[in-house]
């Protein structure tokens, strides 16, 4: 929002939400009725094809916010170092109404404008006009409109609102009030408009401009350079005809200079170049890749959690994992990346931070969490996670924090089968296991004397209802296998003695991992508070009830570049693993964390609260 916001600052659909695609609708209907109504002359594709063409914007677009996020994540050739925020995310999670809106005043202008039906595919002049048109009129009235926006009158009330991210993201690009893209579309409508008036439009003319617009638009405001050298040097002309991602950054961080729309010329002419702009190009162009300190290894949850990494969608990144009704619209593009990854997959890198001179990078299995159940797949999943573990450390990285499902004897053993494959590791793995049962023993209310315990028996699960019988607290559960397991597994005479089979099921702090069932759930009594010590949580079935994260802890402020939130947890929550991983590094503790030994609960808890992680509060 602009310091001081103007008319016309809000879209005329801000209320409506997440509907307000329905506004397209009736023009969409028409075109499709009339394509299958009219016959021969008839019809006219210029109609129907006006929703593709939006569609393709929308892809286009995406494209962009993916590659660029990823881009970013690896850090060669970054430009600006400060973080994005969540402030930043909400703020320009509006990127597709300026879709909507010139998809309107396309509908509209298609009945008002004689000359914009039946228009041919090509025509030469058509497009040569438009060129011309472009690279003078727009251009220049662009570079004058774009200094008057920075007027004070005008910047306070519409572009500051533009101005707001200092580090950009392509879709930076059009986040503008109302009227300010009312401005920025008559602008761009000159050589549209002169075209259909002419009788020179084609289809090739409109779309390829639209598309232009938004590849320049979406390439400036990446925060990495992209443009070779190369081109510079073969047309040296070319400088004043393309700006760069630097260039234009500059404008970001500088406020007074580098105007210019997409042709620097004009900032030439009347003054207005940074004369730090090919510097920054040069320092950009070859900046290296970081190396990171800590690597974070997860993987895939459902087939549309896709839509939630950080490089999907941002809107739905930044928000906590939940089922939106919209995504199996996109049910083509799920089913094509459960293929990609059934049969082919490479882990890649999803997102950078760094806290207190520590780079941690977040890697990701491309595997789902259905195959990793399943036992005829574990062999190719182990294989990926062996692959980046010795990846990582040919590359000197230090921590590798395993945020894996079933990471138990069947598949790797917590981890310690790697270790015993390739005795001559120097990165350290880190399961983050002592740090999920401190979490959790720090989520017991305080004055508990008793909890059912019920889930999958795993090395944490172990330590956690041993860790509990030692702290006085009777431990119940309602199956007997489990009951003889942890009897078996307790040699302490005190521990067995804290430990009961109970039947009622009228425990109100329930500590629950994998398999609880729906049934056990509904058996529960009015208040309980389920707390998980698996990385899945459990189904939140009972309102009356209360339910905790899964193991983890809230971030510092000063862990830096935390835009998304993994998987469930709110924001600027780390998942224990996670952390544990960052901690290890901060200690410098080298050694190994993983297999059936369980790594000084206190000694990290106490670490962790001393870096400034917090743990999560209890849900009322």
């Amino acid at each position: 929002m602009a310091s001081k916001p103007g008319i016309l600052t809000d879209w005329p659909w801000k209320s409506l939400g997440s509907f307000k695609y329905v506004i397209l609708a009736p023009w969409v209907v028409h075109s499709i009725y009339t394509l299958i109504i009219k016959d021969g002359k008839e019809r006219d594709p210029v109609y129907v094809l006006i929703f593709p063409s939006l569609l393709w914007r929308t892809l286009h677009n995406q494209i962009w916010i993916s590659l660029a996020r990823y881009r970013t994540a690896k850090g060669n050739n970054r430009i600006v170092d400060k973080s994005i925020e969540f402030e930043q995310v909400d703020r320009e999670s509006n990127w597709d109404d300026q879709i909507l809106l010139n998809g309107i005043l396309y509908y509209v202008g298609y009945m008002i404008l004689p000359g914009a039906a039946h228009m041919p595919l090509w025509r030469t002049d058509g497009v040569l006009l438009t060129i011309l048109l472009h690279m003078g009129p727009v251009e220049f009235l662009y570079y004058w409109l774009h200094r008057a926006l920075h007027h004070h009158y005008l910047y306070s009330r519409y572009h500051s609102h533009h101005h707001s991210s200092i580090v950009t993201e392509p879709i930076t690009s059009v986040i503008h009030p109302f009227a300010e893209h009312l401005a920025y579309f008559l602008l761009f409508s000159i050589p549209l408009l002169a075209g259909i008036f002419m009788g020179k439009s084609s289809i090739a003319a409109f779309v390829g401009y639209i598309s232009y617009i938004d590849f320049m638009n979406n390439m400036g405001h990446c925060n990495f350079e992209l443009i070779p050298k190369m081109l510079f040097s073969i047309f040296p002309p070319l400088k004043y005809l393309m700006y760069t991602p630097s260039y234009h950054s500059l404008h970001h961080t500088q406020f007074r200079t580098n105007y210019s729309l997409f042709m620097p010329i004009y900032d030439y002419i009347y003054g207005t170049m940074d004369k730090s702009s090919d510097v920054l190009y040069e320092k950009s162009l070859i900046r290296p890749e970081e190396l990171p300190h800590v690597v974070h290894l997860t993987h895939l949850v459902t087939p549309e959690s896709i839509y939630h990494l950080r490089l999907g969608f941002a809107s739905l990144a930044s928000k906590p994992y939940t089922y939106k009704w919209y995504v199996w619209a996109m049910w083509p593009v799920t089913c094509c990346s459960i293929m990609l990854t059934w049969t082919y997959g490479r882990t890649f890198i999803l997102e950078r931070n760094q806290f207190n001179k520590v780079n941690v990078q977040t890697w990701v299995i491309p595997k789902f969490k259905i195959q990793y159940l399943l036992k005829f797949r574990s062999q190719s999943i182990d294989s990926l996670i062996e692959e980046a573990i010795l990846r990582a450390d040919e590359r000197g990285i230090k921590v590798l924090s395993l945020g894996l499902l079933n990471q138990g004897d069947e598949l790797n053993g917590y981890g310690e089968l790697y270790i015993h494959r390739n005795p001559k590791l120097k990165i350290k793995v880190v399961d983050g296991s002592s740090l999920v049962v401190a979490v959790v023993l720090n989520s017991i209310p305080k004055g508990t004397t008793q909890v059912l315990f019920r889930g999958n028996l795993t090395k944490v699960a172990y330590f956690i209802a041993s860790a509990l019988c030692q702290m006085g607290i009777q431990v119940a559960t309602s199956h007997k296998d489990e009951y003889k397991q942890l009897n078996t597994k307790f040699k302490n005479v005190e521990c067995e003695s804290k430990l009961l089979l109970s039947k009622s099921c009228t425990e109100k702090i329930w500590v629950v991992g994998d398999g609880l069932t729906r049934e056990e759930q509904m058996k529960a009594s009015k208040g309980t508070l389920f707390i998980p010590f698996s990385q899945f949580p459990p189904k939140r079935l009972r309102k009356d009830c209360l339910y905790h994260t899964t193991p983890a802890m809230m971030s510092p402020k000063s862990f830096q570049n935390i835009d998304s939130c993994e998987n469930w947890l709110p924001r600027r929550a780390m998942s224990a693993s996670r952390v544990a991983g960052v901690i290890h590094a901060l200690e410098g503790w080298n050694v190994h964390e993983c297999g059936n030994t369980m790594f000084n609960v206190e000694k990290i808890w106490e670490a962790s609260l001393h870096h400034g992680f917090r743990p999560l509060t209890i849900p009322t």
